[in-house]
């Protein structure tokens, strides 16, 4: 079995508004061989940029597209093909965005030998020590107080026991963010209510919130410094009254790596849309090492829940699971299967790869740009 052909399938929904959104666009990766199998993929990450490095020519040894890497392979060599990537786009690789577009392609091979071999992923992984997940909302936060409370009664009602409210507009002053905290909770009743700041302090002010929030029993305080404040966050977990949390922009073992030598978290949040099965298989054991407890980051569609499930599930520690429930498009209909909690519960898929097929006829209704 041979790589044949590789796309890159850009979707957008009709209207792409300016807020820390959920899928309000897509880039898939789609990998066929020689003997008719497809396997799907998808990068969080710009996707015009995540297309451009999958469809670059070759310039030189370090310096290549992923296509011309891969075109001729054996998709099951899914390490080797890893490394291959990995070394021939030193000069513009290693982290970030090029990590990406190899994670959407590992997730895409990682579907094809699933499908190759009629198993799940998480089979091929190693097992599953999960069939399913105690699921939180991940959703924004209101504009005030209120709003938030609201937003948390609508979710309670709808089954889950756990919601994640994050991002704008946490950060404009200290009275707010309490506030937006307290209508949560209020809304939240016993639930579990977790915190996702954004990025929007420094560590003392971070610590400031975390003593404040503690009142309100948070589960955890997601994000609360930039992400290259690896030393920021190693002070604030030792000071802190409740979890950190963090990880979502981290691409690939080099991106956490300085997280994961100073301990710097309480839970590391790895995204298979920004690292691929291969990478994440290697950072849920160094978790593992170094007592910390792993958990999904999945803002996006169908396909990267599916592939965060099946991670999860490979991940003994794990204790939950985040589910978008932002209503977008491309989150509802883009698989013909829906891949959302239950009742607060998630089911972990068991069929061949990653368990859920595109709905071809949104994908051609929603597509701006292919690969040519």
């Amino acid at each position: 079995m041979k790589i044949e052909q590789i796309v890159c399938q850009i979707l957008r929904s009709g209207s792409v508004t300016n807020k820390t959104a959920s899928c309000q666009d897509s880039v898939l990766v789609r990998i066929k061989t020689d003997n008719g199998l497809e396997g799907i993929g998808e990068a969080d990450s710009s996707p015009e940029v995540v297309k451009a490095i999958i469809d670059a020519p070759y310039s030189h040894n370090v310096a290549c597209g992923l296509r011309e890497l891969l075109i001729g392979e054996n998709p099951l060599e899914t390490e080797r093909l890893w490394q291959k990537m990995y070394r021939h786009t030193m000069y513009f690789g290693r982290t970030g965005v090029t990590i990406t577009a190899m994670a959407a392609i590992d997730m895409a091979l990682w579907d094809l030998k699933g499908k190759h071999f009629g198993e799940p992923i998480h089979r091929l992984l190693g097992g599953a020590h999960h069939s399913e997940f105690r699921a939180y909302a991940s959703i924004l936060f209101g504009k005030d107080g209120q709003e938030t409370c609201d937003i948390a009664q609508r979710w309670i009602e709808n089954g889950y026991t756990a919601v994640k409210f994050g991002w704008e507009p946490m950060g404009e002053s200290e009275a707010l963010d309490i506030e937006l905290v307290a209508g949560a909770r209020e809304g939240m009743g016993d639930g579990t209510l977790l915190i996702d700041a954004g990025c929007v302090w420094d560590a003392r002010t971070a610590l400031q919130r975390a003593n404040a929030f503690a009142d309100y029993n948070i589960g955890w305080l997601e994000e609360p410094l930039f992400p290259h404040d690896v030393a920021g966050y190693a002070w604030l977990k030792d000071r802190s009254p409740v979890p950190i949390a963090a990880g979502e922009e981290e691409c690939g073992r080099e991106s956490f790596g300085p997280y994961l030598e100073q301990r710097a978290l309480d839970v590391y949040q790895i995204d298979l849309a920004r690292n691929g099965f291969t990478e994440a298989s290697y950072l849920k054991q160094r978790v593992s090492d170094i007592g910390a407890r792993p958990c999904n980051h999945c803002y996006t569609s169908p396909i990267t829940v599916a592939a965060s499930l099946h991670w999860l599930a490979t991940c003994k520690d794990a204790f939950i699971f985040e589910d978008c429930v932002e209503d977008e498009p491309i989150r509802n209909e883009l698989t013909h299967e829906k891949v959302q909690a239950e009742n607060g519960i998630i089911q972990v898929p068991d069929r061949p790869g990653l368990g859920v097929t595109l709905n071809e006829e949104f994908v051609a209704a929603h597509i701006v740009s292919e690969s040519k």
